[in-house]
Formats: structure tokens, sequence, C-alpha cells
């Protein structure tokens, strides 16, 4: 089996993933899952498709992730894992849109608006 390779997005994270057949190990910018997310939370989310699939020791998993903090980048992750999945076996993706891992998540940090110190926040008002 010759790598396949999906996209992953969250907030502003962009994880690019490559899928080969191997034991089970996850690199992440070239560092260890352990050693790159060590909350075990994080790993637990970027391992979901694989656990659901029960295909977490059948695969090698190398993810690119640029941008984002570590929830966003974490799940960027699992959106192209299980997209990488679906594109081995086509017949997992209703087990994994299911568990709600096909769907990117669309929220985005809402822009600054002029004439206010926040999105919705607004300076004080002084009548007089």
């Amino acid at each position: 089996m010759e790598a396949v390779n999906a996209l992953g997005r969250r907030k502003a994270a962009v994880a690019r993933v490559f899928v080969t057949e191997g034991t089970g190990k996850i690199v992440i910018n070239k560092r260890d899952l352990e050693n790159y997310f060590p909350s075990s939370i994080l790993q637990f989310i970027v391992k979901q498709p694989l656990n659901t699939l029960n295909v977490s020791d059948k695969y090698d998993i190398r993810i690119n992730l640029d941008g984002g903090g570590y929830k966003g980048q974490s799940e960027a992750a699992r959106l192209g894992i299980a997209r990488a999945l679906v594109k081995i076996n086509a017949e997992d993706k209703p087990a994994l849109r299911a568990a709600g891992f096909m769907t990117r998540d669309p929220r985005v940090v809402e822009r600054k608006k002029p004439g206010q110190p926040k999105a919705r926040k607004r300076f004080q008002f002084s009548k007089r």
C-alpha cells in the first residue's frame, strides 16, 4: 500500500496526514505523539478514529501540523486521520460519520471590529 494523504482543518490549524501500513506509530512534526501532545486527552482525540475502527496498530501515521493552538491542532489531526481512513476503505465512512469525525467544524474566531476593544465588547458608554 502506498501512502494515503488527507487534509484536516480546525480553527487556524492545518494538518497534513500521511497514512501507510505499519505498526501503529504516530509521528507529528518529526516528534512522537506522546512527546508532541503530553496531555492524554489530546492524545485520545488524535487516536479516536483509529480506536473507533479498531485499526490503531495497523497503520503508521505521519502528520505535519501548522497554525492554531494545541486543541485545534489535535482536532485537525483527528479530521485528517478520519479522511485518510475513508480513502483507504470507503465502507468505514458511516461509522466515522456517526461518531462525528467526518465533519469539518466551521467555528472560527470572530474578527475584531473598529471602534471596539474586541469582537463584541464595546467601550464604556458615557452620556456626559
